[in-house]
């Protein structure tokens, strides 16, 4: 095989290639078993005949076809692996010249995995947060108790401030009914920010059994167009009204709460908790910090091919997220204002994307730089975490699944990287 690359940019390559005579009849002999697997020739059951008497049976033009096809793919996978090139895609090839017997020409162009330059990596300036409880961290969290353990009385008096009430509503925008502005018996705790601003309020003042029409105005902001900024009235029926009265944090409460004897008891064992979620969260903090460092001293060709992958992920996870809160990505795109999907991609999706994808690669070549590898031991243990997570028959299967097992290596040798990063850069 002669062979020479071009280097077309940072990300992309076309290698030249010639075949001689040897190296086709190579080819020719195994496109003849191929051939002889499901070829009919009398005295032989199909799939024995030997290729010797394929040979002499074949169509001569179908033959060169299927040797073509093999030499093709035996050279383009040799060519890019004697240079050390990892193709990104399925290589486009184009013949130059196809002699039988002879010769074969052609060149293979692809993107392929860029040579990434790594910057410092072992004095990046990202250090790890503080972490501090204060007072109101803890008494939020009891407040949070209290109210847990708040007994509702029913009342006479006037709605206050605190208090819960049991309301049907309808609300209209130009006097026509709009989707979701509908609710029955509904409990509402007054002060508690659940519904548009304005509306809560509203009912301060009111009485048990009074209907009335609120009239207040959606936010900017709101997520469905045809509410943004719309003044409407809501329909309103106070159907009971409770005061909500919350207990004193007492060493009984504290008790009832968790096996707990006192509240100081109580109190360490919620700022204990509140640490270790702030530790969790400086940490992940401190990771996103140096990946982003060591990514911008680095250089990082992109390919577009994993730009492209990147952008489907992203507008994926977006849909998804969107589908859980009852919304489509059109009405995302409308709330924002983008003209397309086009635009929202131009604007935000493709920088999310690029970094995500040059991440991705400095990531890969740290862990090759500090020789990190994930075992066939810890393999096992994520599997078995997973499986434990997700207990259904069909993610069980999917676990199997190399591809599955690929990822799951991929994200162990990733985390694994990140942590070693940051052990350098905490000493």
């Amino acid at each position: 095989m002669k062979k020479s690359v071009k280097h077309l940019s940072d990300t992309k390559v076309a290698i030249s290639v010639t075949l001689d005579t040897k190296e086709l009849n190579d080819a020719e002999q195994v496109a003849l078993v191929k051939l002889a697997r499901d070829m009919k020739v009398d005295g032989f059951r199909k799939g024995k005949v030997p290729a010797s008497v394929a040979a002499k049976n074949v169509n001569p033009d179908t033959l060169a076809q299927h040797t073509l096809e093999q030499a093709l793919s035996k050279a383009v996978a040799d060519a890019f692996m004697s240079e050390n090139l990892q193709a990104l895609d399925r290589p486009e090839v184009e013949v130059k010249k196809f002699a039988p017997g002879e010769e074969l020409e052609f060149v293979a162009e692809c993107e392929v995995l860029p040579k990434v330059k790594l910057g410092d990596y072992k004095n990046l300036k990202a250090k790890p947060e503080a972490v501090k409880v204060s007072k109101a961290d803890v008494d939020e969290i009891i407040g949070r108790v209290k109210q847990g353990f708040a007994e509702k009385k029913p009342v006479e008096r006037a709605v206050k401030n605190g208090d819960e009430v049991n309301i049907d509503f309808e609300g209209k925008k130009d006097g026509v009914a709009f989707d979701g502005g509908k609710g029955e018996k509904y409990d509402l705790v007054i002060g508690s920010g659940s519904f548009i601003p304005g509306f809560e309020e509203g009912l301060v003042g009111k009485k048990a059994g009074e209907t009335f029409d609120l009239e207040v105005t959606f936010p900017d902001t709101y997520h469905v167009a045809d509410l943004k900024g719309a003044d409407v009235v809501f329909t309103t029926t106070i159907n009971e009204v409770k005061e909500v009265v919350e207990p004193e944090m007492t060493d009984e409460l504290a008790a009832k709460a968790g096996p707990f004897k006192t509240v100081k008891e109580f109190e360490d064992d919620i700022k204990r908790e509140i640490t270790q979620q702030k530790e969790n969260e400086a940490a992940e903090k401190l990771k996103d910090a140096l990946v982003t460092e060591v990514v911008e001293k680095s250089t990082v060709p992109v390919p577009e091919i994993l730009m492209q992958d990147q952008i489907r992920s992203i507008e994926q996870d977006m849909t998804q997220n969107l589908m859980y809160r009852g919304l489509t990505l059109e009405n995302y795109l409308t709330e924002k204002n983008f003209k397309d999907k086009e635009e929202w991609i131009e604007t935000e999706v493709k920088e999310a994307a690029e970094r995500r994808v040059k991440a991705g690669l400095v990531l890969a070549e740290l862990s090759k730089e500090l020789k990190v590898e994930a075992t066939e031991e810890e393999l096992l243990e994520k599997m078995n975490q997973l499986g434990a997570q997700y207990p259904s028959d069909e993610v069980h299967e999917q676990l199997k699944s190399p591809e599955a097992q690929r990822d799951i290596a991929n994200r162990l040798l990733t985390d694994k990287t990140i942590l070693k990063l940051v052990e350098l850069n905490t000493k």
